[in-house]
């Protein structure tokens, strides 16, 4: 083999190992997101993840939608006790339910395919192998050079699928964009 022909070698070979490190990029970004959800590593959620981005995603799907017409407000003439009522009611609004999804447990939950409170224990190692094995499997759903959406499927309810979708911000980082959940689960 001549000099030249190992030096195309290795151009061709570096070209591949770039184009599989890229493509890859954002399954390696679920991957990291997942394991520092189950090790409780906040400082590498934080990293992975956009919380205003995913926040407002997310409470655009948990928000029920408005009525088309508010009802009238009570009239001291015609309704005194509701008026009363009115004036009494907190004013204080509600806890927003996204904040249940935007913790370590809420995305090691979702990262599993369970909604936040609803997922089994984590396996034991040796059940983690079997469950290596058995799947589900999350799966790219969508892939383009900027964003990428990774589905997985509940374990027992293969109709209900939470997608994440990933933007890129630098050629090889990737962070976590959007959720969107089982079709069930919102409300919005």
């Amino acid at each position: 083999m001549t000099l030249q022909k190992r030096i195309w070698d290795l151009i061709v070979l570096a070209i591949f190992v770039f184009a599989a490190a890229f493509v890859s990029a954002p399954w390696f970004a679920f991957r990291a997101l997942k394991a520092a959800a189950q090790y409780e590593d906040v400082q590498a959620i934080g990293e992975l993840v956009d919380f205003p981005a995913v926040r407002s995603s997310l409470t655009a799907q948990l928000v029920a939608d408005a009525p088309a017409a508010k009802p009238e407000a009570p009239s001291i003439w015609r309704d005194p006790l509701g008026v009363f009522k009115k004036a009494v009611e907190p004013i204080a609004p509600t806890e927003p339910k996204v904040d249940r999804y935007l913790t370590v447990s809420g995305f090691s939950a979702l990262t599993r395919g369970y909604a936040p409170g609803a997922a089994p224990p984590a396996p034991a190692s040796g059940d983690a192998l079997k469950q290596a094995f058995t799947g589900p499997h999350p799966t790219i759903a969508y892939w383009d050079p900027n964003r990428v959406r990774i589905a997985v499927k509940r374990p027992g309810a293969r109709g209900k699928t939470t997608v994440f979708t990933f933007e890129r911000q630098a050629l090889f980082t990737w962070k976590l964009a959007h959720i969107r959940l089982p079709a069930d689960e919102r409300q919005g």
